[in-house]
């Protein structure tokens, strides 16, 4: 995993190409105008993944991972809280691998960070994580813009 802010893309210029063409685009890109929705960038190696949408309570979450694609992640508006923790400590299976929907669910995990607007994300498929969850005490859900570029691994 890696978490940093947008306006430090150019530390990462050793990545592969394809992540680094996810990071340019995030970085180059105003989100203000586009549209929700998916958009090809690359055929099916390089698809953005733009939502709004209002963040979830904690009992809410969906822990996650994923195979055939890297999530390159950015908060365009607003901030969230995200779960993570590495494959190699995964909790319990919830749901067994679908390569149709490349996922594989989890029992909740308990570590988690903030993700201020201008937050880059890159999660690998040794990453579980779960993304959307709501920031306060008690957690409040707000509106937020983000958007997720699938990276063909």
């Amino acid at each position: 995993m890696i978490v940093d802010h947008i306006k430090n893309h150019a530390k990462y210029m050793h990545l592969p190409h394809r992540i680094l063409r996810a990071i340019e685009y995030l970085a180059s890109t105003d989100f203000t105008f586009v549209e929700n929705g998916q958009y090809e960038l690359d055929g099916k190696n390089l698809v953005s993944i733009v939502n709004r949408y209002k963040t979830k309570l904690p009992e809410q979450a969906v822990w996650e991972s994923h195979r055939k694609y890297i999530d390159v992640q950015f908060m365009a508006g607003g901030s969230e809280r995200v779960g993570h923790i590495s494959l190699a400590n995964a909790p319990a299976i919830k749901s067994p691998y679908s390569s149709e929907k490349d996922v594989i669910f989890y029992e909740p995990g308990t570590e988690y960070f903030e993700a201020p607007m201008g937050t880059f994300m890159i999660f690998y498929p040794d990453d579980i994580h779960a993304p959307s969850l709501a920031l306060g005490t008690p957690p409040t859900p707000t509106e937020v813009v983000k958007v997720v570029v699938k990276v063909a691994v």
